[in-house]
């Protein structure tokens, strides 16, 4: 099973930044966002490699995780050399697939079509960082409970967000606990572990028309169906091709479910507000930094 991490976009919210650095690898802590999500996506169950879709502006991404021998060498003389090894060993499991033009995140995710072999596979939005490596680990659990159905992450937000996201319909039936997945009850349906069978998903409805409260997160196991789904879908939202709208379709033919994660498993870094406040929450959980963050923190608020 392949996990495919779409890495194309242009990244013109962090310009001009990004007009030398690809988005993906602006560093949280002391390692590049996409390095985070591909340690996620090595750690998965069932996975044995990622495709990573690129745009021709983003060749410094392969270059990244391909071996340097010169510049290894030069780091092993100043003891430095692990954390480049850490990087090359993921680019073991890479393959890469350019895509031609921003179409859309479901034409990103159909580019990597012929690396899938009619699989199921994972799908990781390259901005959004999931430190303990767990989400993927709760939609293959649910999935394998439901034959195989594809599985969305989906978290609760404030009724003043919901018109920023896509939002699912359908039912909470269970609970994924310690114990495995059990009956669920109504007031767990947007607690962490509940799992929805899905209806419908809309996306970014008025907050008097959605009909939940549960926003879809950038993780996703899918079934092959999706992929085959994606080689006939027509533009949508932006003229692009969507995703979601060839999730909507599948709905059709097959079950799919909705895993309620705890927000506080993953952080978005896709808007500067939100990069910033995933590195405070990860240094803050960080032990080498943590101290010195709590005390420079106190001093601006002193």
């Amino acid at each position: 099973m392949k996990a495919i991490i779409p890495a194309a976009g242009l990244g013109t919210r962090f310009l001009p930044t990004t007009k030398g650095v690809p988005k993906e690898m602006l560093p949280v802590l002391d390692k590049p966002v996409l390095q985070y999500v591909i340690e996620e996506a090595a750690a998965a169950p069932a996975c044995d490699g990622s495709v990573v879709i690129l745009s021709d502006i983003k060749e410094s991404i392969e270059s990244y995780f391909q071996p340097d021998p010169a510049y290894h060498s030069r780091l092993k003389k100043e003891q430095h050399h692990e954390a480049c090894e850490t990087a090359e060993k993921l680019g073991a499991l890479l393959t890469y697939v350019y895509q031609d033009a921003p179409r859309g995140l479901g034409h990103a995710v159909h580019c990597a079509a012929s690396k899938t072999d009619n699989e199921p596979f994972y799908v990781l939005l390259a901005d959004v960082v999931v430190p303990n490596h767990t989400i993927l680990q709760e939609l293959y659990e649910v999935s394998q409970a439901h034959n195989g159905a594809s599985v969305i992450a989906v978290f609760a937000v404030p009724d003043d967000q919901i018109s920023r996201f896509g939002i699912i319909a359908g039912t909470c039936e269970e609970i994924l606990s310690d114990s495995g997945i059990v009956p669920s009850d109504d007031a767990a349906y947007d607690k962490p572990g509940a799992v929805w069978k899905i209806d419908s998903m809309i996306e970014k409805p008025k907050r008097e028309l959605a009909p939940s409260r549960l926003a879809i997160f950038g993780r996703y196991l899918l079934s092959p169906r999706i992929m085959e789904l994606l080689s006939t879908q027509e533009p949508g939202a932006g003229g692009e091709i969507q995703l979601t709208d060839s999730l909507v379709r599948s709905l059709e033919e097959e079950p799919m479910y909705a895993y309620v994660i705890d927000p506080n498993e993953g952080y978005d870094t896709g808007t500067i507000p939100n990069y910033i406040a995933a590195n405070v929450h990860m240094a803050l959980a960080d032990e080498r930094y943590a101290a010195l963050l709590r005390e420079a923190l106190a001093d601006v608020f002193a």
